[in-house]
């Protein structure tokens, strides 16, 4: 499972490129969805390399990322006893884990598909260069972690 952040704004991106990037639901900066590892968006997140970040995450980010940044349709937080009443799972960690083993997706739990998240503390590295180059764009692999908890 990856989790794919939106990097760069809006202002020059090819048509193709920014209907890759609503399909992915990634509309804003700082936005953040979690997507399935399987050719079809792996092409996508190729795709639109030069705007987005991605890498694989672990469940202690993901269930960090779910109980802060996550809500419910409405607006509300997620919280155990939500998780208790309206899933099978009685704590955000194990349906974090349920959620990385692709048991159940969040829309079936009522909660919204994007994360919004603060911009990253200490900010970005560079937003026009890719990862191995020293920026922010690009295939992270598991260092993904470090910049979801900065944005967290």
């Amino acid at each position: 499972m990856y989790v794919a952040i939106r990097v760069r704004g809006e202002v020059g991106v090819k048509k193709d490129i920014a209907d890759t990037m609503m399909m992915l639901r990634l509309n804003r900066i700082n936005h953040a969805v979690l997507i399935d590892d399987n050719p079809s968006y792996n092409g996508m997140l190729v795709k639109a390399k030069d705007y987005i970040t991605w890498g694989e995450i672990d469940q202690e980010t993901l269930s960090q990322l779910i109980q802060k940044r996550g809500r419910i349709v409405g607006g509300e937080k997620i919280t155990d006893e939500y998780l208790k009443e309206n899933t099978d799972y009685s704590s955000v960690e194990e349906f974090a884990e349920a959620v990385l083993q692709s048991e159940i997706k969040l829309e079936d739990a009522n909660i919204k598909p994007v994360f919004r998240l603060h911009p990253p503390r200490k900010g970005y590295e560079n937003t026009k260069t890719s990862f191995r180059e020293g920026g922010s764009l690009g295939y992270r692999e598991n260092q993904i972690t470090e910049l979801v908890t900065k944005m967290v």
